[in-house]
């Protein structure tokens, strides 16, 4: 029996491969654990009364596209978010969490030749994982362009060879950046978009990160191809409910973008996709309509930077993110940094060589851990005074 080659060499997933590494340690204090991206601020407060309200919607099979209600209050809400008005009947779908969009439009997308030639689809590195796995099931070559502090930790792409631009199918970037935090300003994603028109590939915008940021709300992929008259269909967003609106649990994510593209990915998944039960949509269509949480949540993580700055502000190399809520510490080696914060303090947190992968340049992640700023204030504030007092000092 023989299996697919693609896939064959998969690093194991970063989570078991922490659990292996810190198999054979003991943790030196309370655990506390800063590795996953699992929001903990407080869900907003309607979740429980919607939920009981459309409690019969789960003897029905939801509509695979999203509610209308639902695909309205998307559009609403990227209106007033970045001031691009969709179609929602053409221009969104709702996701059962935004992985299986950013996975599934790769797939719809991606065409199978790129000039006579094999598409690569590019990938900032170190990423979100599923850019890999979505770009080799699409039958394209990944290709790994690094994220690093001398590129204000997103990808050049633009420094890439033209011939190799030339197939480039998509490409993917996250703003605000996991795990560094880095944010695309206007600059930025007008450079991207001109690469993109220059070398004919679409640009897949992970914005799950956009309503935690330090300052200014980033601007938005969409936002800025409206404004500079760029094509529709060449950028389409992801974006989700989980860290906007600490709902990881709910699935509720949506992509957007130009009708045609929409088309395509609608119609992969009514034969591939899993709907968001009807009860779940209904809660996701007042998170979508309702702001008041989110400024709430957004106030504490912003008292997060201010608490993150003043325990690693004099570290050497420290850059507190301007999105996102992940610090991106810097280590001699990411691996032993991570065995040795949970031996001595009890606190877990992810090596970056982990989010990474090794190109001839080395793994742009293998001198940093990736730490999660999502638990209570006080926990956190023990959790990042242990973590400077055993690499730092």
């Amino acid at each position: 029996m023989t299996f697919p080659e693609r896939f064959s060499d998969l690093p194991e997933y970063a989570f078991p491969r922490l659990r292996k590494l810190l198999s054979a340690s003991r943790p030196g204090s309370e655990v506390i654990n800063m590795t996953i991206g699992e929001p903990r601020h407080a869900m907003p407060g309607f979740v429980a009364e919607v939920l009981a309200e459309n409690i019969d919607g789960f003897a029905k099979y939801p509509p695979n596209e999203g509610t209308p209600e639902l695909r309205g209050a998307i559009c609403d809400w990227v209106s007033r978010r970045y001031g691009v008005a969709l179609d929602p009947e053409t221009q969104v779908m709702a996701l059962n969490g935004t992985r299986e969009g950013l996975f599934g439009a790769a797939i719809a997308l991606c065409a199978e030749e790129k000039r006579g030639q094999k598409p690569a689809i590019l990938v900032p590195n170190p990423f979100y994982q599923v850019y890999a796995v979505a770009a080799l099931t699409a039958g394209a070559d990944p290709v790994f362009v690094p994220a690093t502090a001398e590129t204000g930790f997103l990808p050049d792409y633009a420094a890439l060879a033209p011939d190799l631009l030339d197939r480039v199918a998509i490409a993917y970037i996250c703003s605000p950046s996991n795990p560094q935090g880095a944010v695309a300003d206007r600059a930025y994603w007008t450079r991207l978009l001109e690469l993109a028109e220059k070398h004919d590939f679409r640009i897949f915008a992970d914005e799950c990160y956009s309503e935690i940021y330090r300052s200014a709300p980033p601007v938005g992929a969409l936002q800025v191809a409206r404004e500079t008259g760029a094509d529709p269909e060449r950028v389409v967003i992801f974006h989700s409910l989980s860290k906007r609106s600490n709902l990881p649990g709910l699935r509720s994510g949506f992509v957007a973008g130009g009708p045609a593209c929409l088309a395509r990915i609608r119609q992969l998944r009514a034969y591939a996709g899993a709907p968001l039960p009807l009860p779940l949509q209904r809660v996701a269509e007042q998170a979508w309509a309702d702001e008041a949480h989110v400024a709430a949540s957004l106030a504490i993580y912003q008292q997060k930077f201010q608490l993150a700055d003043e325990i690693f502000g004099g570290v050497p190399e420290y850059a507190g993110p301007e999105g996102g809520f992940f610090l991106w510490l810097p280590v001699a080696d990411g691996e032993a940094a991570a065995i040795r914060a949970f031996e001595a303090t009890g606190v877990r947190v992810l090596p970056g060589a982990y989010l990474g992968r090794e190109t001839l340049g080395g793994n742009p992640g293998a001198g940093y851990v990736r730490v999660a700023m999502v638990a209570e204030m006080d926990e956190l504030r023990r959790g990042l005074t242990r973590l400077r007092d055993c690499l730092y000092e």
